[in-house]
């Protein structure tokens, strides 16, 4: 194959490649959009709190559009021989692959600080559920004792660090400790928002494990798949590193190419 040949083909390669990624970029951002905005019926559909839905919503809107401005980027840049719109596609491919490298070491190295670091804020956040001030760190603790299924961080003794749950004349707890089957029976199946504190006036149907354990449990179960996926990642991005940079390198010194095409 000519040199033109394999030009062509990395470039129209490269071209379509990246069409699928600014397509499911768009997919993704869109089905975000339909969380955050229809919220009431997929909390009715999934039984979801939410809290969990905007934060799901806010997760596929921004991967969305960080994938649509890549797609963006590859895809003119290839297609238009343009340099400077290849070499900021590598840079962003470069940027995002140096930042995972840089996290993976980090969380391998300082383990223990950021355990004893999470630690402190749990308290923090558990001293403080249920005032005006922590409304917004309530509604995160609730996100992950809901989906863990869990309750504290070690364990449901932590509670005794909030001063409702520790004065309260009949026995109160955070109806996000609580069962999930549980807690939608409690509401009837309803999508109103819970309370933030459940009184016990039956035997406590609550999660005995704390977060801790539940992460780390299911961290222990899914550490394969949660390698193969970075990795996978990874190796996508050095892939398209690779190709960005042999166009930038290959086409001609004339490279301002939508002069063209204007």
């Amino acid at each position: 194959m000519s040199h033109k040949g394999c030009l062509s083909v990395t470039k129209y390669f490269l071209f379509l490649f990246n069409v699928f990624f600014f397509i499911l970029g768009s997919l993704v951002f869109s089905f975000g959009l339909w969380i955050l905005f229809d919220q009431n019926n997929f909390a009715s559909t999934l039984g979801s709190s939410y809290y969990a839905l905007k934060i799901w919503s806010y997760v596929f809107s921004g991967v969305g559009i960080l994938t649509m401005f890549l797609g963006f980027l590859g895809c003119l840049g290839s297609l238009k021989e343009v340099k400077c719109m290849l070499g900021l596609y590598f840079a962003f491919l470069l940027l995002l692959f140096v930042s995972q490298v840089i996290i993976a070491i980090l969380i391998q190295t300082h383990s223990n600080t950021i355990t004893s670091t999470v630690a402190g804020r749990v308290k923090t956040i558990i001293a403080g559920y249920g005032t005006n001030t922590s409304l917004s760190d309530g509604d995160s603790w609730d996100f992950v004792q809901e989906q863990f299924q869990c309750c504290g961080w070690k364990g449901w003794a932590d509670w005794m660090e909030n001063s409702r749950v520790r004065n309260a004349s009949n026995k109160e707890y955070p109806c996000s400790c609580q069962n999930t089957s549980a807690l939608h029976s409690a509401n009837n199946g309803t999508t109103d928002k819970p309370a933030l504190f459940c009184r016990a006036e039956a035997p406590l149907q609550i999660n005995n494990r704390g977060c801790r354990e539940s992460v780390q449990t299911w961290l222990n179960n899914n550490i394969i798949s949660i390698v193969g996926i970075c990795l996978g990642i990874a190796l996508l991005e050095l892939f398209l590193m690779m190709v960005s940079m042999f166009l930038c390198r290959t086409i001609g010194p004339n490279y301002d190419k939508l002069a063209r095409y204007s």
